[in-house]
């Protein structure tokens, strides 16, 4: 796996753009000619919109939701906005899964779910803005720009300006 080294939730200052490029820089060698974006919405969705943009690629990136998927949807219900879009074929295709954060790896897991409800992929990657740490499931990014810790009690969310720049908020205590 290839990430910088950690950063500590005190003195936490993320520049996202910058995360961006290293992303950007690191997922270039994992792309193949028949290789396939998809991202987790929304964070991952905005990262593989950009990237497809920035890497000059034709074909429109997928969108996965975890909603249906989801061990705690109980709780959390399902989000309007958040639906599962591709369109390409999964059977026998090269997937880079791009999300914001991996934190738990929860999310990944309801996300391959609901991939395989539309196939099955010859391969799946991913490649991810943040690494947090704090895995609860056996799940690794094949490419982080960045390490960081945070407190269990605190969030990093990802946001997107009008004009498409990201930034990163630290939610909770």
């Amino acid at each position: 796996m290839n990430t910088p080294p950690a950063a500590r939730a005190s003195s936490l200052v993320l520049d996202a753009e910058a995360l961006y490029r290293e992303l950007l820089r690191g997922v270039r060698p994992m792309l193949s000619a028949g290789t396939r974006l998809a991202g987790i919405a929304s964070g991952g969705a905005w990262l593989a919109e950009r990237l497809r943009q920035d890497l000059g690629l034709q074909d429109a990136p997928g969108i996965l939701s975890s909603a249906l998927h989801r061990d705690d949807f109980a709780q959390r219900g399902m989000a309007v906005a958040a639906q599962t879009r591709l369109s390409f074929d999964v059977n026998g295709a090269d997937i880079l899964l791009l999300d914001d954060v991996l934190y738990t790896g929860r999310t990944i897991r309801a996300v391959l779910n609901e991939l395989f409800d539309f196939g099955r992929p010859a391969s799946v990657r991913l490649a991810v803005l943040v690494d947090r740490g704090g895995r609860e499931l056996p799940v690794a990014a094949d490419f982080a720009a960045a390490r960081v810790a945070l407190p269990a009690a605190q969030q990093l969310a990802l946001a997107r300006d009008a004009g498409g720049s990201f930034s990163f908020r630290v939610e909770g205590q």
